[in-house]
């Protein structure tokens, strides 16, 4: 029997389905948690940010090798900046994130009805949406620091930077999201955003995450220098 070719890449169409998959479920996880939430169904402060952070770090695990587990278009972006991914990957990328979101927020529409809006991101209700835009700008830059300082360390690159990013989520949540819902991934909050009807707010989770992986990766460039092989592996997968 031969050998299994352990170097063997992955083709366009898998990196596509793992993309799809994976926004699929970080958009259903916080979508529904948070209507359990404000409706009082036993979902408390700390699960909200908890279940984002584990079913990011479990994705993470999944799909690392296979398409580098961005599942979040302000993730592509960073990479495609910082030159680790073509911009034309990135696009399909984003393509297949904005579907499998879509596809996530139509089923907690078919399942909750118009309260499916409570679980699209918002800012909170002290919190102005300049306010909002500018948590979401913090926080993602954060989050696509710590994925790039893991890129750049050959030991942490793929699954070993899952506890660390999955972490760096659920922390994000604790302090920012009482302000704008600490989203840090735009097809999470637009697609439910839309179907709820939420169109007023959707600008704070487009600019707000895209800024912020933005000013990421210029600090990237400061910190790091331009990509190495093991930043381009976590972009890509294998």
């Amino acid at each position: 029997m031969p050998a299994r070719n352990e170097t063997k890449k992955p083709p366009l169409s898998a990196k596509l389905a793992a993309e799809f998959v994976g926004t699929f479920f970080v958009t259903l996880v916080p979508t529904s948690v948070d209507i359990l939430y404000y409706t009082g169904n036993h979902v408390d402060w700390v699960s909200r940010w908890l279940a984002r952070g584990f079913i990011t770090i479990a994705l993470i695990y999944a799909f690392s090798e296979v398409s580098g587990a961005h599942i979040n278009p302000a993730v592509s972006f960073a990479f495609a900046l910082r030159r680790a991914m073509a911009w034309p990957l990135m696009l399909m990328y984003w393509v297949v994130q904005f579907a499998g979101a879509f596809g996530a927020a139509a089923l907690a529409f078919a399942l909750w009805g118009p309260a499916m809006v409570l679980g699209a991101s918002h800012p909170g209700p002290k919190f102005t949406p300049v306010e909002a835009a500018i948590a979401e700008i913090i926080v993602t830059f954060l989050l696509m620091t710590v994925i790039i300082g893991c890129a750049e360390q050959e030991g942490v690159v793929g699954k070993q930077s899952a506890i660390a990013v999955g972490l760096t989520i659920a922390t994000c949540g604790f302090f920012a999201g009482a302000i704008s819902g600490a989203s840090m991934n735009p097809a999470r909050s637009i697609a439910p955003q839309i179907l709820g009807g939420a169109y007023n707010i959707m600008w704070i989770y487009v600019a707000g995450p895209l800024v912020g992986a933005a000013l990421a990766a210029v600090a990237a460039l400061c910190i790091f220098g331009k990509p190495d092989g093991g930043e381009r592996k976590a972009a890509h997968g294998k």
